[in-house]
């Protein structure tokens, strides 16, 4: 068994894509003529975002995603060779900032930030040995 894909179920799929176009340079691998689900590409393993009525339509119960709530309980973690510069950025797209990135003591720059959903987003580096 392998990771395929991770799906969030948002508001509003359309302005979820846009908002991690702009905030993280992904590209958009797959919108759905409905609106109601999209992919974008990260590389080996798909983001993808449902809008809240598919959960309803594939038969189940979700605590949506909201900026007003306590950040849910997983986060997204997007590796880049410069999340200095990352973090600026995605909190020029309307991120909420969570925590500017610091070096952690195995050598890893980490930092967080909100998305327009209230989804936790870590920024990080690579992990060096």
């Amino acid at each position: 068994m392998k990771l395929g894909y991770t799906i969030i179920y948002v508001a509003d799929v359309l302005a979820t894509v846009d908002f991690y176009e702009r905030a993280f340079g992904l590209k958009r691998r797959f919108v759905h003529e409905s609106h109601l689900y999209a992919e974008l590409d990260t590389g080996e393993t798909v983001l993808a975002f449902a809008g809240e009525p598919m959960a309803e339509m594939n038969g189940i119960a979700i605590r949506p995603n909201r900026k007003s709530d306590i950040a849910p309980g997983f986060e997204i973690a997007l590796v880049t060779d410069d999340p200095r510069a990352a973090y600026e950025n995605a909190i020029g797209a309307g991120a909420n900032a969570v925590s500017p990135p610091v070096e952690k003591p195995w050598g890893q720059i980490v930092g967080y930030v909100r998305d327009i959903d209230g989804c936790l987003v870590e920024i990080c580096s690579p992990v060096t040995d």
